[in-house]
This record gives structure tokens, C-alpha cells and sequence, in this order.
């Protein structure tokens, strides 16, 4: 069977850059999922949950605002402002920063359109790694 090569990349680092069977992603027209032979695409991320599937495994990721671009040759390059394995996250870590963001985006109500849209992106950020966080943990209560 065919395999996507998928190159993942923050500011920062490279997250990953491996073969994976499909990647499932949350863009700005809805989630999509990219399999082997996928037409070119180029698209905005949203914040979300990114699924690599490989085999009989699952990966889960927390991937920030970005660009995703699907090439020919099932080669997929992710361009985020942030991306974070499950395994990388921790809940009490993520619950206070989800806080803060909340706390923030009430603030900014008030503060105009920019500062709220900014507000708005962080907190969709911390839910979309707080998800991923809860989902890795429970996955990972079951393999022990």
C-alpha cells in the first residue's frame, strides 16, 4: 500500500516527518482527510485535533493556525504556528492556559475586533490542545 510522507513544522522545530496511511485535519472549510493519490490542495488550518494513521496506530497531534499543502507524489508539507504530539501535553498545564484565554477573551469584548479575534485564536488553541491532551490520556490509561 501506498504511504503519505508527511513533513509537520512550527517555527520552532520539526514535529514530525515520517510515512503515514492517512492524515485527518480541521481547515478553514471543514475537516479533511488525506489518503494516498490525493489531489493537490493547498488550505488555511484551523486549530484542532490532527489524526496520522499508520497501520493499525493512531496518532493525534494539536496543530495551531497554519497551511497545510498537499503535493503530487503523496508528499503532504503542514506549515503551523504550533503542533504538539498528545504525549507532549499535559492537562494541568493546558487547564490554566485554557483559563487565561477565557479570562482574556472577556476582556477583550469590549477591546475592538483585532483584539478579540487575537483572544478568539488563543483560546481555540488551548481547547483543540486540551481535547488532544484528554483523548491521549485516556488512550493511554487503556494500553497500560
Amino acid at each position: 500500500m501506498q504511504k503519505i510522507n508527511l513533513k509537520i513544522v512550527t517555527p520552532e522545530r520539526t514535529v514530525f516527518e515520517d510515512s503515514v496511511d492517512s492524515i485527518s485535519v480541521m481547515t478553514e472549510i471543514g475537516e479533511i482527510t488525506i489518503l494516498p493519490n490525493h489531489a493537490p490542495l493547498v488550505s488555511l488550518l484551523r486549530s484542532g485535533e490532527m489524526r496520522l494513521k499508520d497501520g493499525g496506530n493512531e496518532s493525534l497531534l494539536a496543530v495551531s493556525t497554519g497551511l497545510i499543502e498537499v503535493r503530487n507524489e503523496n508528499s503532504v508539507v503542514v506549515l503551523a504556528d504550533s503542533a504538539e504530539r498528545s504525549e507532549e501535553l499535559t492537562l494541568e498545564e493546558i487547564e490554566k492556559a485554557k483559563d487565561l484565554a477565557e479570562k482574556r477573551l472577556q476582556e477583550a469584548r469590549n477591546q475592538g475586533d483585532v483584539v478579540y479575534a487575537d483572544a478568539l485564536v488563543h483560546l481555540e488553541r488551548e481547547l483543540a490542545r486540551y481535547k488532544v491532551a484528554r483523548k491521549g490520556k485516556y488512550r493511554d490509561v487503556g494500553k497500560q
